[in-house]
């Protein structure tokens, strides 16, 4: 049993956790089930928790990732406080809160952040009775997702379209340590639902002082092997 003075029930963190597979943006979902009215309720939500009393947010949200994924270093930006009634009007929600943290759960606020994560790191789930999966974002909108966690999801996306346009440097985040220029153009290209010129992105990308050419090719392709690079954080 929990300690009533262990968590504070009125704020909690979530995370967007995206990730890069090579075509496309995926987000990371928590797999969630629950017997309700001897009925299996299952849907999906965002890694999160409800904070500690004496639990900074960006401490709360380091946590959550990882308790969740086993990671640290994980780039964090708060990006957006959710804060509506709304919130846990749906009463599955409620129930399945008040069973996790043993409280007694009415209106809560929560703290959104965007997490950015090489798809290719190993990821250990740490926790027991929780599964996780990458989902395309583009499909996000046809999955059942807890809370308002679709709109949660939506203003990350926005979130980080706006900071990679001030801070490009952030797209290496989600690739490889090497990488192509048609992988960097992909991840570009998807972040902004756009399709760039091929040629004139790889001229400016190649112009970037962070961008560093490898004396290496692509194994393993079924196509003529492209030119390697890496980032270097030095020079952003």
């Amino acid at each position: 049993m929990f300690s009533e003075n262990l968590y504070n029930p009125h704020i909690s963190v979530d995370c967007v956790v995206f990730g890069f597979d090579g075509e496309k943006l995926k987000v990371l979902l928590i797999e969630r089930s629950m017997n309700e009215q001897n009925e299996l309720y299952n849907d999906k939500k965002l890694p999160g928790s409800i904070i500690l009393n004496n639990e900074d947010l960006d401490d709360a949200a380091s946590r959550v990732l990882n308790e969740l994924t086993g990671l640290k270093n994980i780039y964090l930006s708060q990006f957006k406080s959710f804060g509506s009634p709304l919130r846990t009007s749906n009463p599955s929600d409620v129930l399945w809160l008040e069973r996790t943290t043993k409280m007694k759960i009415g209106r809560i606020v929560t703290v959104a952040y965007v997490a950015l994560i090489k798809i290719d790191r190993k990821i250990v789930f740490n926790a027991e009775d929780t599964s996780a999966n990458w989902y395309d974002v583009n499909e996000i909108a046809n999955v059942q997702l807890a809370f308002d966690h679709n709109r949660i999801i939506k203003d990350g996306l926005l979130h980080i379209r706006h900071r990679l346009d001030l801070e490009p440097h952030l797209l290496f985040e989600l690739l490889p340590n090497k990488f192509t220029i048609s992988q960097l153009r992909s991840l570009y290209d998807v972040v902004h639902q756009t399709r760039s010129d091929v040629r004139n992105f790889h001229k400016k990308a190649i112009q970037m002082p962070y961008l560093v050419m490898l004396d290496e090719l692509e194994e393993g392709v079924p196509h003529r092997a492209a030119r390697l690079y890496k980032f270097d954080k030095k020079k952003k």
